[in-house]
């Protein structure tokens, strides 16, 4: 099963984060499939891809509650049909 989650980059107290879409069984900082997206929380900033979050998307991938919200802000599931994917 695949996740996407945030990713820790940065040096100390300047952390920021790339999106990827990894396996669930990986840790944190693991080997990830494909870098989707980046959020900087200290400057605010977000660049995603959004086709690639599409398809990982449609493929059952599971987003973790952070990068849910940083998806529902930058308004990416509105690109999909209510059906298509399963928000717990």
């Amino acid at each position: 099963m695949l996740k996407l989650r945030l990713k820790r980059c940065g040096r100390k107290q300047r952390a920021t984060y790339r999106i990827v879409a990894i396996d669930v069984r990986s840790r944190r900082e693991g080997r990830d499939l494909r870098k989707v997206g980046f959020y900087d929380p200290i400057k605010n900033q977000t660049y995603l891809n959004v086709p690639a979050i599409l398809y990982f998307l449609e493929r059952g991938a599971q987003p973790t509650e952070t990068v849910r919200d940083i998806l529902k802000q930058s308004a990416v599931f509105n690109e999909l049909c209510p059906n298509q994917i399963k928000l717990n």
